[in-house]
């Protein structure tokens, strides 16, 4: 055992660290380009893998982005006047940097950020998922020399269970509780959205409740063609309307005042952290449904095997687990610490 763990201080101090992208505690500087990627602090020039707030912010000159994680933007911080859209594939150069955009499968418009100088590549995948999901693009391999993974989820004990096995706990308690209506609490970009679509896919065609905080962002997708089927807010709707339906709220509203003017609500909430029983007890939930929007530790191990880079630099989570994993399979890895992620809801 001694020996693994001197093996493993050997390959992750031995790391050769690409001298032209910096790991910062706010962000990653790309030196050469003289760009920031999901800078926490406002800056001339962003690189911006998708818009949740712990990785997009109002305020930058310039946003290199998807165009649907412009939108996103514009939508939460009024950003248009700085967006520059990047298509998946499209390569564009900032000075000496070659810079391309591939989809990561985490929410609508997200993207990993593959960068080229000097014959060296780095893949910044931003946060992703590997499991199929009907309202954004799938994740796509991108071979790199080094590999700078999210690791939200990067402990063994997170296995992400089938989505349909899930979901269909909703379906279920539905039929048994017809006098109830089900409130999933999810958050408002991406979880909510791939939920209803989801349940959509799993043939449940009856309208939908929303809280008013999920209908602007519902609307967007809608507009990026995610077919999400009949909505209404529940605003607009009577307590008897809304018995023997799916209600959605974010997380927040779950046990709120708000949550009184629904028939006797029985309450979800849809999230990779429901896998921890003590989250669900803390958030009063009843039903616990396990559904992330990032990779679980196996896809997380999986996918470091398949982009086969140099080095892994991990970021965004449980990073000293994937960091002894990759010490254990020969590979050189080490600790980003940046701060300010985790900002949201988005598991």
């Amino acid at each position: 055992m001694m020996a693994v763990a001197q093996a493993q201080h050997i390959i992750t101090q031995s790391t050769n660290d690409a001298h032209w992208i910096e790991p910062h505690p706010y962000g990653i500087y790309v030196k050469p380009a003289d760009a920031w990627i999901d800078p926490m602090r406002a800056v001339e020039t962003a690189l911006v893998t998708h818009g949740h707030a712990d990785h997009a912010r109002s305020g930058h000159q310039r946003v290199y982005a998807t165009p649907e994680t412009l939108a996103i933007m514009d939508l939460r911080y009024a950003t248009h006047d700085a967006g520059c859209p990047v298509a998946y594939g499209e390569v564009f150069n900032l000075g000496p940097v070659s810079i391309s955009y591939y989809p990561a499968g985490h929410v609508l418009g997200s993207a990993q950020i593959r960068l080229e100088y000097n014959g060296e590549t780095v893949v910044v995948t931003g946060d992703y998922k590997r499991r199929s999901d009907p309202t954004c693009a799938p994740f796509e391999v991108v071979p790199c020399d080094i590999f700078i993974t999210e690791a939200t989820f990067a402990l063994p004990v997170f296995y992400h269970p089938p989505t349909q096995d899930e979901l269909q706990k909703v379906l279920d308690t539905l039929k048994a509780n017809a006098e109830n209506c089900v409130l999933i609490g999810a958050y408002a970009l991406g979880k909510a959205q791939r939920v209803i679509s989801e349940l959509r896919a799993m043939g449940y065609d009856k309208p939908i409740f929303l809280h008013g905080a999920l209908t602007k962002m519902c609307t967007l997708y809608e507009q990026f063609g995610v077919d999400l089927g009949e909505l209404i807010a529940v605003s607009d709707a009577q307590k008897a309307d809304m018995q023997g339906h799916i209600v959605m709220c974010p997380p927040s509203a779950l046990n709120d005042r708000w949550s009184r003017r629904l028939p006797d609500p029985i309450t979800a909430m849809a999230s990779g952290w429901m896998r921890v029983r003590q989250r669900a007890r803390q958030r009063n939930v009843e039903l616990p449904i396990i559904l992330s929007d990032h990779a679980d530790w196996t896809e997380l191990t999986d996918t470091i095997c398949e982009v086969n880079p140099r080095e892994v630099w991990v970021t965004h989570g449980r990073e000293e687990a994937l960091v002894h994993w990759c010490g254990l399979h020969q590979i050189s890895a080490k600790a980003l610490r940046l701060v300010g992620r985790e900002a949201e809801d988005d598991d």
